[in-house]
């Protein structure tokens, strides 16, 4: 029997603040939310896989400047651009990672092509490229993913380290997108993608492209795909302590996920969230900043955006 397919999407924590958020900024946030939203649902409604849900999820995120990963992507302190993607399949535990690579229009791509045609799980640089275009996946120049304003923010970053005024501004230590899926066969499948940290260090890698710690995907438990503090995310390992909590402890998924965020990442001194969701197609979106871009729907309801 068909189960209902479930959907969570983010595209960041660490979000603008409510003060500089003007109404038409926020409606243009709500609405990209909406459209990756229809992307994703376009494939489970029609009896699509969880994996490829969130594949083409991710891709609509990427392609959308507004946030930080392909083409929204944040500068290191060089002013280059490096990204990092992971997808994960819940049936097996399969998974397939890119770390700071650039050139591939959609880096979560990349991610499913190491997947698929190698024997690997995480490939970084020439490696992982020489995978994508073997793929045949698009590559774009660097004028495609030039922002300015994520141009700006690394010029500030950097004025304010060099004045000694950096503050602990979350909108500029964050920045990932993510979607999470169970389908009609109750399937799970979690993919993420990242342009990093602003004014970071070239070769930095997060938590996002890493199994464990910023995606991970099983059917006796759950998927997730977090946002937030990359290094405190690993240390913590946390969507496979999430799982863990879930399969070994039997804890449901609200009170595991709510647990990871507000107790070990805030004892740790770290900020961000997460969207997951459980093998019964139940949805949680916590974090402990001032807001998520996030957007999830439940076959049959309808969906819901939300930034705050």
């Amino acid at each position: 029997m068909a189960q209902r397919f479930s959907l969570a999407i983010h595209g960041g924590a660490g979000v603008m603040s409510r003060d500089s958020m003007t109404p038409d900024c926020e409606a243009g946030y709500h609405a990209a939310l909406a459209r990756v939203l229809q992307a994703g649902q376009a494939v489970l409604s029609q009896d699509g896989s969880a994996l490829d849900a969130v594949t083409v999820a991710v891709c609509a995120l990427e392609d959308e400047p507004l946030f930080n990963a392909g083409r929204g992507a944040v500068f290191t302190r060089d002013g280059t651009q490096e990204m990092d993607a992971a997808v994960m399949d819940g049936r097996d535990r399969s998974a397939g990672a890119v770390a700071g690579i650039f050139g591939p229009k959609n880096p979560v791509l990349a991610a499913r092509a190491v997947l698929e045609h190698t024997n690997h799980v995480l490939m970084i640089g020439d490696g992982a490229l020489a995978v994508a275009r073997a793929a045949g996946l698009e590559f774009r120049a660097e004028d495609y993913f030039f922002t300015q304003e994520r141009y700006d923010a690394l010029l500030e970053t950097l004025k304010m380290e060099q004045e000694g005024t950096l503050d602990d501004d979350p909108a500029r230590r964050h920045g990932t997108v993510g979607a999470v899926a169970r389908d009609h066969r109750g399937t799970l499948a979690a993919a993420t993608s990242t342009g990093g940290m602003t004014a970071k260090q070239s070769g930095r890698v997060g938590d996002s492209p890493v199994i464990g710690a910023g995606t991970f995907a099983d059917n006796a438990s759950c998927a997730v795909s977090a946002t937030g503090d990359g290094e405190v995310f690993l240390r913590l390992c946390l969507a496979h302590e999430i799982d863990a909590r879930m399969r070994l402890a039997g804890t449901p998924l609200k009170r595991a996920v709510e647990d990871a965020i507000t107790i070990d990442l805030t004892a740790l001194g770290g900020s961000g969230g997460l969207i997951a969701v459980d093998r019964d197609g139940v949805i949680a979106a916590p974090f402990n900043c001032e807001g998520m871009y996030r957007g999830w729907i439940v076959e049959g309801d309808s969906p819901v955006t939300a930034i705050y």
